[in-house]
């Protein structure tokens, strides 16, 4: 993992990325039985979209991420929805095993990684966490919609096109597409994974805000343009979606289970 999704980005992130439907949140429960005697690893936690509802679920969240500014947000939100069962670690998956030895003899319910998984070493942090599993518990690899420049819908090609002209990719999956997903799966079944999947889809009302910010969360820091080229470009979405406000934006969830053999 990286850390380049500092400043700004971070900002933009906590404030337009979508979080997660009860449906996941109760996939998740039921796969690996969580409840309130269980911890939870949310590696690659960002600003705790997934660590903050999982919160509401299980006993403890250790929330770990290589971005400082992330984490700040992060703890800003708990303490913001008064939940003092989560806790933020600065770090990425090859602290896994120093995690491990903080623990001692203590178990985990899970271990669950979102976006960031495509920053990982998959093979070495799948075999990595299977001793911190308690019985029963295990890896969930959460794919949360594909890329908004990326979307079978009109208002995505228009975005694409405004998104050419800034310079930025279009063509970047950040693997939530079948290849990336395949990668997921071969590394849970090479480490010793019993593996399943299932997905929650669903349709949201998605403002013009939010897709720039969305697509602003996506960038490194180094690549986000300045106050009035961000402006600038809000504008030109806005144009090229005929001045609407908002769309609607059909996500599709994806959980990607792994349970020790």
């Amino acid at each position: 993992m990286r850390a380049s999704f500092n400043g700004g980005v971070a900002t933009y992130y906590a404030r337009h990325r979508r979080g997660y439907p009860p449906e996941v949140l109760d996939a998740l429960v039921e796969a690996f039985g969580l409840g309130a005697a269980d911890t939870v690893v949310d590696l690659g936690c960002g600003t705790g979209q997934l660590s903050l509802p999982l919160a509401a679920r299980v006993g403890s969240v250790i929330g770990v991420d290589p971005e400082p500014d992330m984490l700040a947000l992060a703890r800003q939100a708990a303490l913001d929805a008064a939940r003092a069962n989560a806790t933020w670690l600065l770090g990425d998956d090859s602290d896994l095993p120093a995690l491990g030895r903080l623990l001692g003899d203590r178990t985990i319910g899970a271990l669950t990684v979102a976006v960031a998984v495509h920053f990982m070493d998959r093979d070495t942090l799948f075999r990595a966490v299977r001793p911190l599993l308690r019985a029963g518990g295990g890896v969930a690899v959460i794919t949360n919609g594909a890329p908004l420049w990326l979307q079978d819908a009109e208002w995505s090609g228009a975005l694409r096109e405004c998104l050419e002209g800034l310079g930025h990719p279009v063509t970047a999956t950040c693997q939530t597409d079948q290849a990336g997903r395949q990668r997921n799966q071969d590394a849970l079944v090479g480490a010793g994974y019993r593996y399943a999947e299932s997905s929650v889809q669903y349709d949201a009302p998605l403002t013009i805000d939010d897709m720039v910010g969305g697509v602003f969360s996506a960038m490194s820091a180094d690549r986000l343009p300045s106050m009035h080229g961000r402006a600038t470009f809000t504008a030109e979405v806005r144009d090229a979606l005929g001045g609407r406000d908002k769309v609607t934006e059909r996500i599709r969830v994806w959980l990607q289970i792994g349970t020790p053999d």
